[in-house]
């Protein structure tokens, strides 16, 4: 880094315990460096010191009840990024793991992630550090209700468009669009995610995973690679990984591992979707019980040794930096040939670094996990419109989407001289459009 090194220092400087944030930040600058050089006139107007700084970052209380009538605090967030191309647009996760940094890392992301889709959005987050899990259907009502009571006077469907992430589901965004309706006396595209009788859009569950598919068939296409035949390892077991399964499928590919954040499971003879669907999305139970119902099927406490399991395909899906660089190393050895991240940064960078030097088919998430937000994007297009298209149409734009991705992506890493690197090609890719934007539309802005 050379002339973007006063940018990441001030980053560093500002913002001393936000790993996550940073760490996304000097691998976007380490790839800007060569725009920098061709784009003086940007590092006068100072586009990159104001990219790396948040338009507006929202920190509230969010106070609730519980079914035993105590109450518990809870910390909201929303991080609006950049809305240099349109209305913010990202999810709200709900884990206890979120804090500002995380909202920032994930907000910073979303920007290029947005960018890359060609669609009008910009990038933001949002969330809480309250934990879903274990708790009631009224519980997280009225979590979400309070949640909303704050966060309803900063969104918007022409502001801010939030969505869903971990934890945040279609019965969460139910709970907060009913709350939103309710303050706003108004009836809009506020909320992504929404359930299809009140203006959702179909694919909108399956996008992530699909498009995930979608962007590695075409990236791998360009290598003489496939699904199809091939053996696929998944982490996680939430929406994107089920239906990365779903599509990686119906590609030809046999998946053999899921995940929570309790364990992995294994199956030789392929990981019955069905099951999988059946725990998960109706019982809401744990990943252990699959085993218990598969003789052939092992389960593993603990998650690292998910990618100890040889495949030729994996498609990390749980959260950040869940593969690292004895992971990176154990899929290489073992003969892995393409890694989609459809988590949001879930190699690090050690990882990242063996991938791109072993000439690993390497789909990074700003632009393989992209599917979601654009699909978001589709059904922000449908409320405007007052209308509702098929899942066939929906779904065939998603895949002409995920292509187009993977074309600027790759173009703009050709542009700079290093044609496989999908990273490099996607942070360019994303951040040109922003940094145009950002540019015509004045210093002040």
């Amino acid at each position: 880094m050379n002339i973007l090194k006063s940018v990441h220092d001030q980053v560093v400087a500002r913002n001393p315990n936000e790993p996550e944030f940073l760490q996304a930040v000097e691998e976007v600058l380490e790839s800007l460096e060569p725009v920098a050089e061709k784009h003086p006139e940007w590092v006068a107007a100072g586009i990159f010191d104001r990219l790396v700084e948040p338009e507006r970052q929202i920190v509230f209380r969010v106070s609730w009840v519980d079914d035993d009538g105590q109450v518990h605090v809870n910390r909201g967030f929303r991080v609006q990024f950049n809305s240099a191309i349109g209305p913010y647009k990202g999810g709200l996760r709900l884990h206890p793991s979120v804090n500002l940094g995380i909202i920032k890392f994930l907000g910073f992301e979303q920007i290029f992630k947005n960018s890359l889709t060609g669609l009008p959005i910009g990038g933001g987050k949002g969330g809480s550090d309250f934990n879903p899990r274990g708790r009631s259907d009224h519980e997280i009502m009225r979590f979400c209700q309070s949640f909303m009571t704050e966060l309803w006077r900063h969104v918007g469907p022409d502001t801010d468009v939030p969505a869903g992430d971990i934890g945040t589901g279609a019965r969460e965004i139910g709970y907060m669009y009913g709350q939103y309706k309710r303050l706003s006396n108004t009836h809009t595209g506020v909320l992504t995610g929404k359930g299809l009788d009140w203006g959702g859009s179909l694919v909108r569950t399956q996008a992530t995973g699909y498009g995930l598919c979608y962007f590695m068939e075409e990236a791998m296409k360009a290598k003489g690679k496939s699904f199809k035949q091939s053996t696929v390892s998944i982490s996680g077991s939430g929406n994107v990984a089920i239906f990365a399964h779903e599509k990686a499928t119906e590609m030809g590919a046999k998946v053999v591992t899921m995940s929570d954040s309790d364990g992995y499971i294994h199956d030789p003879d392929g990981v019955d979707l069905e099951l999988i669907k059946e725990i998960k999305l109706v019982r809401r139970a744990r990943i252990h019980e699959y085993a218990k119902e598969k003789p052939n099927a092992t389960y593993t406490q603990g998650c690292t040794g998910i990618w100890t399991v040889p495949c030729d395909i994996a498609l990390p899906s749980a959260t950040q930096n869940e593969l690292d660089g004895d992971a990176a190393a154990a899929l290489i050895k073992n003969g892995c040939f393409a890694v989609g991240e459809g988590a949001n940064m879930p190699a690090t960078p050690d990882a990242v670094k063996q991938f791109l030097e072993n000439k690993i088919i390497y789909g990074p998430a700003k632009a393989a996990n992209a599917g979601g937000v654009a699909t978001s994007a589709l059904e922000m297009s449908q409320n405007s419109m007052r209308l509702s298209w098929s899942f066939e149409e929906v779904d065939e734009k998603l895949q002409q989407i995920m292509v187009d991705i993977y074309k600027a992506a790759s173009e703009a890493a050709a542009e700079y001289g290093d044609a496989d690197n999908l990273v490099l090609g996607s942070n360019i890719a994303g951040f040109e459009k922003v940094a145009t934007s950002m540019y015509q539309h004045g210093v002040a802005y």
